[in-house]
């Protein structure tokens, strides 16, 4: 007899495999959204948080040890409104109270648990907490009880908590303001190679001690070093990426990377796998065999290429998120062997792929929370084997993948995550062009058009995320950044289709642009158009295990600078990057996109001179007329006629009003450049005119005085796309009295013209 079906809660109804995963939770589980907190405004509770992923380890525990727990549900639910988050949904939430929680304990991680006032303000957080006390350690029960003490009789204490933690968040995302800006040179690349220089294990590789996770960033950025020419730097970069490949972190059967070692030796991972990981992980490796023409570095790419492929992708292009680190209720099971497994299936090769993988009759690793052997072997080698020993490895491994695929695989989070898929379409590209592999670019391109036409909501706007066909959530500045660079990795990997994918990258560009920036502001905002407002904004301003969304955007607009010659691009990046100099100087290890966003701006301005700063003082008007001002000089842009044909021509004339007592120099004091798309090209018609400005002294200089007028025409070509068109005005310009000279500023602004037929 079948035992009843256990009841479900909200959560069943709910997309996220990981929020469907507490579906019979006793636990009463809101989702995020306005109704949990309305109940708990109601009936004056506080709030619940917690939030994690799907193939989160420890968020898996504490299911089981207290969200699967009568007692500890009961008070759940008398005393509390729970409210569960997928981290990979609403990246927002979990970066606010990821820094709430970080500044109450120092620490974070997932699960992240968070309790709450009805208004969403956090008054204590945490991340696992055990169901029982343990020692000193008080249990999760005790803490339910205690904090609902607390608010019952100190409600006032907790609201003035949370009012000050809300503050201190606030305040972070304030850092870059209180640390100043600093030089954009190469003083502050300099001082990040030494930073991981003097933080690299020397010993293991990596950065620190253990837990070890994958330091994308810090390798992109000293393998950059490297061709550039410094041999230490690489060799860092190196070490690093053999220790993960030669690690138990590698996945040596089944190609791809789990998430993290436990161990400083990369021996003993946590055994989920991530498509961020192995994405960012297959352009490096890729790019490492680029530079050193080293087979291994060749295999690994090949391996997690492959893996994407074949056990990532959905059916209509999209990646998979994530496999779980668990099955059949242990961790690693899918992935560990038994030494006399092998024996049996290897028969007269076991003793050689026992030696060389560390295979031993007690297993080779301890239990992380007990410390008692397993009498299981996770698969590492000691050094690279030689050509002839892989010859021999690899039909032997392909067996233990056959036998492998008869286990119960791990849990699949099959939902489609559009920052990640842009990093796996980044990451087959790179890999796909390096190792002339069509297999791998294929893979590349149904991921953009999965990208481009799948994960969109009916106005055709990319959605954060989207499974059994549909999303809800708008797209995040990271997951619009991350399309860029897809498009163009895309572009230099399929040179027929390059013209097309830089077209769409520039669209893309144009929407972030238009959706994250800051009013007022400079730099990127995390969210944008369509998104809820928090107790606090998120900024995203450091490298985690994808790169920083801000620092992304700044990277994916040099890009296109390089690439259209379009200066307005570069010196909104450039004003991106002058907020955060600061915190650069400050925090090296931690802002390599940020570094590499500065490296591209110096090697653009090597080429092209000095990149003006991205000052708006005005509105950026989205019609066929635009004005803005900064003392002392004003300009007014207008495009006439607004519509424009496909073959036909418009005008675009840009007004330069200098303020009397002041002038512009002939040389070097004024240049205005317009750029309208690659498909409407934009060409000088008449050039501002000059006149002389008179010395006291009795001589003269040529000079732009009074009013100046610089037109431009405009002519869509035949394929031009049709619609509306985004017409950017860049006007550079130094200011002088008399002999006396102001540096170089600049305004721009952005007009709308309208491509017909």
């Amino acid at each position: 007899m079948s035992s009843p079906e256990r009841p479900r809660n909200r959560l069943a109804s709910e997309a996220s495999p990981y929020l469907r995963q507490h579906a019979t939770n006793p636990v009463d589980w809101y989702p995020w959204g306005p109704e949990a907190f309305e109940k708990a405004r109601r009936e004056g509770k506080p709030v619940f948080l917690s939030i994690g992923y799907s193939s989160c380890h420890w968020c898996h525990v504490m299911e089981r040890e207290s969200f699967e727990n009568p007692e500890i549900a009961r008070v759940l639910n008398e005393r509390y409104v729970s409210v569960k988050v997928d981290r990979e949904e609403r990246p927002d939430v979990d970066d606010v109270y990821m820094n709430a929680v970080q500044l109450v304990v120092g620490r974070g991680g997932w699960p992240l648990s968070a309790f709450l006032l009805p208004d969403g303000r956090p008054f204590f957080g945490g991340t696992y907490f055990p169901p029982d006390d343990r020692g000193a350690r008080a249990g999760f029960r005790t803490l339910l009880l205690r904090l609902s003490e607390a608010w019952a009789h100190r409600r006032e204490e907790l609201e003035e908590t949370a009012e000050r933690i809300v503050e201190e968040v606030r305040d972070a995302a304030r850092l870059p303001e209180r640390l100043g800006e600093r030089p954009l040179d190469g003083g502050l690349g300099e001082a990040l190679t030494g930073a991981l220089k003097r933080a690299l294990d020397a010993r293991h590789g990596g950065f620190g001690t253990a837990p070890k996770f994958p330091p994308h960033g810090a390798l992109e950025w000293l393998l950059r070093k490297g061709r550039e020419g410094d041999r230490t730097a690489e060799g860092a970069a190196l070490l690093t990426l053999d220790a993960m490949a030669l690690g138990g972190i590698h996945d040596h059967v089944g190609g791809g990377f789990h998430r993290y070692s436990t161990d400083a030796e990369w021996l003993v991972p946590h055994f989920e796998k991530m498509l961020t990981d192995n994405a960012q992980l297959l352009s490096l490796y890729a790019v490492a065999f680029a530079q050193t023409g080293r087979d291994l570095y060749r295999r690994v790419a090949r391996g997690i290429a492959d893996y994407l492929l074949s056990g990532m992708r959905g059916p209509e292009g999209g990646f998979y998120s994530a496999t779980d680190a668990d099955s059949e209720g242990e961790e690693g099971r899918y992935f560990v062997w038994a030494e006399r497994e092998l024996r049996d299936l290897l028969g007269g090769d076991a003793a050689f792929f026992c030696e060389l993988y560390q295979v031993r009759p007690e297993g080779n690793y301890r239990d992380e929370a007990t410390g008692r052997p397993t009498g299981r072997n996770v698969l590492h080698l000691l050094e690279e084997p030689t050509s002839d020993e892989e010859r021999r490895l690899s039909p032997l491994r392909a067996r233990l993948g056959a036998r492998r695929s008869l286990r119960v695989p791990p849990g699949l989070d099959d939902k489609r995550v559009a920052s990640a898929n842009a990093l796996a379409a980044s990451g087959l590209s790179v890999a796909g062009r390096i190792l002339k592999e069509p297999r791998y670019v294929e893979g590349a391109r149904g991921a953009v058009r999965f990208l481009l036409a799948t994960c969109r909501d009916r106005d055709g706007r990319l959605l954060r995320s989207w499974k059994d066909g549909a999303g809800r959530v708008p797209a995040f500045l990271e997951d619009e950044a991350y399309l860029v660079h897809a498009l163009l990795d895309l572009a230099e990997a399929d040179p027929a289709e390059a013209a097309s994918l830089r077209k769409r990258a520039r669209e893309a560009a144009e929407e972030l642009r238009s959706r994250f920036r800051r009013p007022g502001r400079p730099g990127f905002g995390f969210t944008g158009e369509g998104h809820e407002a928090l107790v606090a904004e998120g900024r995203d301003l450091f490298d985690k295990a994808i790169p920083s969304a801000p620092g992304s955007a700044a990277r994916a607009l040099l890009r296109l600078a390089a690439a259209d010659g379009d200066l307005s691009l570069a010196a909104q990046a450039k004003e991106a990057i002058a907020e955060v100099s600061g915190l650069m100087a400050r925090l090296p290890h931690g802002t390599e996109t940020w570094h590499l966003a500065l490296a591209s701006l110096l090697e653009l301005e090597e080429r092209r001179g000095p990149v003006a700063r991205w000052r708006v003082s005005g509105p950026r008007a989205a019609g066929a007329v635009a004005e803005a001002a900064l003392d002392p000089v004003r300009v007014r842009a207008e495009a006439s006629p607004p519509r424009v044909a496909r073959g036909g021509g418009a005008e675009v004339a840009v007004h330069v009003s200098i303020a009397p007592g002041a002038y512009l120099p002939a040389e070097g004091g004024l240049a205005v450049e317009v750029w309208a798309g690659g498909d409407v090209p934009a060409a000088v018609a008449e050039a501002p005119r000059t006149t002389f400005v008179e010395h006291e002294d009795g001589t003269a200089e040529a000079a732009f005085r009074g009013e100046v007028v610089a037109r431009f025409g405009l002519a869509p070509g035949p394929g031009a796309a049709l619609g509306q068109r985004s017409v950017s005005v860049l006007v550079r310009f130094r200011a002088c009295r008399e002999r006396t000279c102001e540096p170089e500023r600049s305004l721009s602004l952005s007009l709308g013209v309208e491509v017909v037929r």
